[in-house]
């Protein structure tokens, strides 16, 4: 299984992510996936007219229900569908995404992972408004959306239908491998390492924590959607408040020191002192990481906002804003200062110097926080698997919808076991490779989504401004429900 990890990485780097020599930076390489969505993100960002920062407001008031209609379909609430979606997101990528980008590229890493989520918040906008308006009510009651929708039907109404049907199989084949590696193999492997270090019994027997992790993944997801959303709301919110509080008692140990933190993270994002490339390396680790972790500009997290109760595909699309900026801005921002604070990205010491080489993050900030407290860790590696717990339920569900969108509704049961299975190969595979497989196959979404996006961001544009033109009217407060 390990080499045929490594046959599939070589294939996917070779064909699709070779690199953009930029001669400003003398031999500095920038992945293509990266360039291409920090050149997306821009230019969404400049065509929305800055929707990330001046609807901010707005999209506070939907999440919270001011503007529910009796017009409104969908399964499940706007809250419901961003806590699902968050699930996917605020994960183990905060964790170990952030400590893997400032070990790689410097405490400069994090300023562009904070500009990566700025742009990111368009990137999401954009995707979710397509997925929700190019969504499909199936007879079986569910709901198919994301990025094979709206490339499939979106880009036939621009009179490229077997080019977009061909985009649409591409990103579902990619979305399903995504789902069991980012979403599924990633998470386990980052957890496992955390976990093997508070309990000894899993160094021996690792299969058992994947068996107990397959166990609690499969109750929720053969459920559906329905039932995914329920336990998103629940305990999303709870992991993001605990998670924050362990990072405050650290912050408020060091916080006379934070100013420094940040003047080093401005100083290194220019000049930095990285590992691996400079200026550039820190902005490709910072993009890379961020987006490993956001996941705008992937299409995925317009599935889980298809399903969502709402008249306006705007409207949704707006409520989205929130998931990069939460994720990205606010939970790894934290995270980095939590990092940089305390020095174990540097390394210095045989364990930290090992997980720096496998790519083992969670393993990074889980020191972090142990040189605070030193019972820290044993609360984090619980932080740890709820994390890793959330963001599998949602990304079963992602690949289960592109799963049925190449090979039909009847086949689904099929999917989930497929992915409950890769549950535990995770626990029985080399960490190392398994990074390296997931990280490759979650950012090749981007490819077909960035390109999609950028054909079809006129109609978004033309949506946007009609319905701020009914929200300044006051057309949109007299439909709504009041309760």
């Amino acid at each position: 299984m390990n080499e045929l990890f490594k046959i599939i990485n070589t294939f996917f780097e070779n064909i699709l992510f070779f690199d953009i020599f930029l001669g400003m930076v003398e031999g500095a390489k920038m992945p293509f996936v990266v360039a291409l969505l920090i050149v997306g993100g821009i230019f969404l960002t400049l065509k929305m007219g800055f929707v990330n920062l001046r609807m901010f407001k707005h999209s506070f008031d939907i999440v919270r229900g001011k503007y529910k209609t009796k017009e409104d379909r969908g399964l499940i609430s706007p809250f419901q569908s961003l806590s699902t979606a968050l699930s996917a997101t605020v994960g183990i990528g905060n964790i170990a995404a952030v400590s893997i980008a400032i070990s790689w590229g410097g405490a400069g890493a994090a300023f562009w992972m904070i500009l990566a989520g700025f742009l990111g918040m368009t990137l999401k906008f954009t995707e979710v408004t397509l997925s929700v308006k190019h969504r499909e009510f199936l007879p079986d009651g569910t709901i198919m959306g994301g990025g094979m929708e709206y490339l499939s039907r979106g880009l036939a109404q621009k009179n490229m239908p077997k080019t977009g049907k061909v985009m649409a199989v591409v990103f579902a084949f990619f979305m399903i491998l995504g789902a069991l590696g980012a979403g599924n193999t990633f998470q386990i492997s980052q957890s496992l390492a955390v976990m093997q270090g508070e309990i000894s019994f899993f160094n021996d027997f690792p299969w058992v924590f994947g068996i107990i992790m397959a166990t609690i993944t499969g109750l929720v997801i053969i459920g559906g959607i329905k039932r995914i959303a329920t336990v998103a709301e629940k305990i999303v919110p709870l992991m993001v408040v605990f998670y924050m509080l362990m990072v405050f008692w650290v912050l408020g140990t060091y916080f006379t020191a934070i100013p420094d933190a940040f003047a080093l993270i401005f100083r290194e994002a220019f000049s930095p002192t990285a590992v691996a490339g400079g200026m550039l390396g820190a902005m490709v680790q910072g993009f890379q990481r961020a987006v490993f972790s956001n996941e705008a500009g992937l299409g995925s997290a317009g599935i889980a906002h298809s399903a969502a109760r709402t008249k306006y595909p705007i409207r949704q699309g707006l409520v989205s804003l929130y998931e990069p900026f939460i994720d990205t801005v606010v939970v790894c921002t934290m995270t980095a200062l939590v990092v940089i604070l305390t020095g174990s990205y540097l390394g210095g010491t045989e364990v930290l110097d090992a997980a720096i080489a496998a790519k083992q993050g969670a393993v990074i900030t889980s020191s972090a926080f142990g040189s605070v407290v030193s019972w820290f860790p044993t609360i984090l590696g619980f932080a740890i698997f709820m994390f890793a717990f959330s963001t599998m339920i949602s990304w079963s569900y992602y690949g289960e919808r592109a799963w049925v969108y190449l090979f039909g509704a009847k086949t689904s049961m099929l999917y989930k076991l497929i992915f409950l299975a890769f549950i535990i190969i995770a626990t029985v595979t080399d960490t190392g490779t398994m990074v390296d497989f997931s990280s490759i196959l979650f950012l090749a979404l981007a490819i077909p989504n960035i390109f999609g996006l950028i054909i079809m961001s006129g109609d978004v544009r033309n949506m946007l401004t009609e319905y701020l033109n009914k929200l300044k009217s006051g057309e949109l407060d007299r439909e709504a429900i009041r309760d």
